[in-house]
């Protein structure tokens, strides 16, 4: 894979990922992740262990994050990553999950360190979009020619509402048309260039000196 810099990870890193780890959360991220894969709701206690921080940093952390998602018991079940459903659907390791964009299906399995089995209805037509994404590669694209839309917002205050909904695949260019058109300052890109893409801002914000959890 190419090591040159996307031009739009620049951008999105100084928005959309900063805000993911708002307060130099890297360390809580990575982890809550593959706790969330699992499948199962996530404790502040598991995510204490996992990251070798306290349970009070934990659960400050998690305040700082506005859209995470909560059961009744006030257990996490989902940021970025989710149990609950969405038109993403996300399957690692044969369990069926859920992201909050398009993007995301494309950089978790680099997080992950897990293939994953993406289904997503295109956006305009709802076609079927399958892929498979793997790590260091994505494969299996279909339609081949199906594309992936992206934003750039100025600020970045809730990454779902002004990011992940608005980050949709699409069966082809042509499908997206009407979309862009309502978007200005949005963009499309071939599967393979976002999953360039979101890679580079996988590995920017993936922490390397904490445990793994699963």
């Amino acid at each position: 894979m190419t090591t040159e810099q996307h031009p739009l990870a620049e951008r999105l890193s100084d928005t959309v990922s900063s805000a993911l780890t708002e307060g130099g959360m890297a360390w809580l991220w990575p982890p809550l992740l593959r706790l969330l894969a699992r499948g199962h709701p996530v404790t502040a206690d598991e995510l204490a262990t996992a990251t070798g921080h306290s349970t009070d940093e934990v659960r400050h952390a998690l305040a700082a994050l506005p859209d995470a998602e909560y059961d009744e018991h006030g257990r996490l079940v989902g940021y970025g990553l989710t149990q609950r459903a969405t038109p993403h659907r996300f399957t690692v390791d044969g369990q069926q999950l859920y992201t909050w964009c398009a993007l995301d299906t494309l950089l978790f399995p680099a997080v992950l360190d897990r293939p994953a089995e993406v289904e997503s209805p295109c956006h305009t037509t709802t076609t079927p979009v399958r892929l498979t994404v793997e790590p260091d590669k994505v494969v299996d694209v279909e339609p081949a020619d199906a594309v992936v839309s992206i934003v750039t917002p100025g600020q970045c205050t809730s990454v779902r509402s002004d990011f992940c909904d608005q980050v949709h695949f699409f069966a082809s260019p042509e499908a997206a048309q009407p979309w862009l058109a309502e978007h200005p300052g949005a963009t499309v890109l071939p599967v393979a260039e976002a999953f360039t893409l979101g890679h580079q801002l996988a590995e920017q914000h993936r922490s390397t000196d904490t445990p793994d959890c699963c």
